[in-house]
């Protein structure tokens, strides 16, 4: 028999997780190319793989282990790239604080040009408990126009900015969205899913600055053991940079995106996004790939479509139970539409009413369309979901994302809301897995935080800034792993390429200085791997320049 070629890496550990059911821990894996070649329990059971160009990584010490490279299945890696260069605020305490770090930008900023805030802060954190308005936001610049982002679904404007976009007394509310007023009806500078009525004013975004923001953004989500996004809100623009960027070599993660229909009412809209996406049906780059389409049922935190009444800042309004985003025949139809074209799509539903009338709506298009695919029909978030929903939701194979990280950040404003009661019911990962449905792990920055091990901490403690929720929900460290790995791999279709670390499969992975699966409760939301490994090339690791997409095998 002719001697095995040589690996191009060989990794010795205390413990290697497969992810093979039943499979005891390994001590050694070898890589070549971008796959893994062999796995071993024996430490030095591989060294005949060892040639004079192997790179052999011993890794030291009783508790290392090695884990597959996680999944975010619901991120926003463009919102993380575009704000990589934007005004950080979540650490102001205060609206002063906050001001401040707003007219210290202006002061470096040529007057006339847009200013922009990072999405990652919650309202409640500063001592006045709200937003920012346009008047005092004027305080800070009124020579430049001002957007402050919050999460996906908020954005606010000072004065420069709502004339720019001519948004006044007059200007009717986006379709499933709110612009807060005053109460002589003048805008106030806070908006709801107002992005349709602020892009077409936004400047075209410097190609440098925006590649430069992606490129330190997904190297960031694989430092903290993230090796692939599921990016679920992203322009043809947006695909047409990280095609660049990958193309560069310069890719921290693998990306899968789901293009936006955010702003969009007809189905003529999304045709012609269809259209602009057909040259991707076919490419098979592991690095960038598109999953589908992004609708959305419902809103989030502000909006979300409940059965019960609640009382959200913008509508202290008796009787308010949220939005539907869309003309639900008109969705449907759109819905209807892509499918029929051979892409999937994601929709977003938050609360239990959202929840029922997408799993309707799901019904009816499986009905008229049978045959459809497994994951044809995704759920984004699954927020509120009672039993009925999470059954009807395995029945109909519906896969569903769930965002603990989410959870985590809001609890404080959710709770404002929508009650402490309804918010500890958030995305009740027990429940779910127990109706047998196939769930996966995701983190929704910049609402929520990413990071592999701040995912565990929360789907395993149900801990969050306000205490802990809803701790019936909670799951094992095993299963969250699950979560973003092997379940994640299955989302995308992609169980016999990621997942599990096993020959013929990438070898992305991570590598961990102390165990995620055991490492006491207080030490685990801050854990960080010490090694990020996609394709057998380090893209986070001690002392070395990331250079993620080096192996042309995979191309």
């Amino acid at each position: 028999m002719a001697p095995c070629p040589h690996a191009d890496l060989l990794l010795r550990a205390a413990r290697i997780h497969t992810r093979v059911e039943g499979q005891v821990p390994q001590r050694a894996l070898a890589v070549r190319g971008d796959r893994i070649a062999a796995a071993d329990p024996d430490p030095h059971g591989l060294d005949e793989l060892i040639g004079p160009d192997t790179r052999v990584l011993d890794l030291p010490g009783d508790d290392v282990i090695v884990l597959p490279a996680f999944d975010d299945t619901h991120t926003h890696l463009i919102s993380a790239g575009d704000s990589a260069h934007d005004v950080a605020v979540d650490g102001a305490r205060s609206i002063a604080e906050f001001l401040d770090l707003i007219r210290a930008r202006a002061a470096k900023t040529p007057d006339g040009q847009w200013i922009r805030t990072a999405g990652h802060w919650q309202e409640l954190n500063l001592a006045e408990r709200r937003f920012p308005t346009a008047a005092e936001l004027d305080s800070a610049t009124d020579r430049h126009p001002v957007l402050v982002l919050r999460g996906v679904h908020n954005q606010v404007l000072n004065g420069y900015a709502l004339k720019m976009c001519g948004i006044d007394a007059t200007t009717p509310d986006p379709e499933g969205g709110a612009i807060e007023r005053n109460a002589d009806g003048t805008p106030n500078g806070h908006l709801v899913d107002g992005v349709a009525l602020i892009q077409p004013q936004l400047p075209a975004p410097d190609p440098a600055r925006k590649l430069d923001g992606l490129r330190l953004a997904s190297h960031d989500y694989a430092a903290t053991g993230i090796g692939t996004v599921r990016d679920t809100n992203a322009s043809l623009a947006d695909l047409a940079a990280l095609k660049q960027l990958r193309d560069a070599g310069d890719l921290g993660c693998r990306v899968r995106v789901l293009l936006t229909t955010m702003g969009f009412t007809t189905v003529e809209q999304v045709e012609e996004l269809l259209d602009g996406m057909e040259g991707w049906k076919y490419a098979e780059d592991p690095w960038l790939k598109v999953w589908g389409v992004k609708f959305w049922m419902d809103g989030g935190i502000e909006s979300g479509a409940l059965d019960e009444p609640y009382c959200p800042a913008h509508r202290p309004t008796p009787g308010y139970t949220g939005q539907l985003a869309w003309d639900q025949d008109v969705l449907e139809e759109a819905v209807e539409c892509v499918v029929r074209r051979g892409w999937r799509v994601g929709i977003h539903a938050y609360g239990d009413r959202g929840v029922r009338t997408l799993l309707d709506m799901f019904e009816r298009v499986r009905a008229r369309i049978p045959g459809l695919p497994y994951g044809a029909l995704v759920m984004e978030h699954g927020g509120i979901a009672d039993d009925e929903q999470r059954r009807r939701a395995a029945a109909l194979r519906i896969p569903v994302t769930v965002q603990q990280a989410l959870l985590y950040d809001v609890a404080t404003v959710q709770s404002e809301y929508w009650g402490e009661e309804r918010v500890a019911h958030l995305f009740p990962a027990r429940q779910w897995l127990d109706a047998g449905a196939d769930i996966s792990g995701g983190s929704d920055y910049p609402v929520g935080s990413y990071g592999a091990a701040h995912s565990l901490y929360g789907l395993t403690t149900r801990q969050t800034v306000s205490g802990v929720l809803g701790v019936d929900h909670a799951i094992g460290r095993d299963e969250a792993v699950a979560l973003h790995t092997t379940a994640a791999a299955r989302l995308t279709g992609e169980s016999a390429l990621r997942g599990q670390l096993t020959p013929g499969r990438l070898a992305d992975l991570t590598v961990w200085a102390r165990d995620p699966l055991t490492v006491p409760e207080q030490e685990l939301a801050g854990l960080r791997p010490t090694h990020t490994f996609l394709g057998g090339v380090p893209v986070h690791a001690p002392g070395e320049r990331a250079g993620a997409q080096a192996r042309t095998s995979e191309t």
